[in-house]
């Protein structure tokens, strides 16, 4: 099995946001959860959980937005 790129989701303090997606980006969550879940051996209640990791993980490994970003603090 393929090795995903998110690890154990951390249990932190929610902000609350309201957000509509395509019916299939929920269902790929939700499989997506059954998955990850799986792998580290704890269920995770709700997919839409994973937003924010994924979110900060594409941000983070995103090359033009660290450079981008690096140029507008010089």
């Amino acid at each position: 099995m393929a090795k995903l790129k998110l690890g154990p989701i951390a249990d932190d303090k929610p902000v609350k946001v309201t957000l509509e997606l395509p019916a299939q980006l929920h269902r790929d969550l939700s499989r997506y959860a059954e998955i990850l879940g799986h792998e580290s051996g704890q269920a995770l209640a709700d997919p839409l959980r994973l937003i924010v990791p994924m979110l900060e993980r594409f941000i983070a490994t995103d090359r033009g937005f660290a450079r981008a970003k690096q140029e507008r603090k010089t």
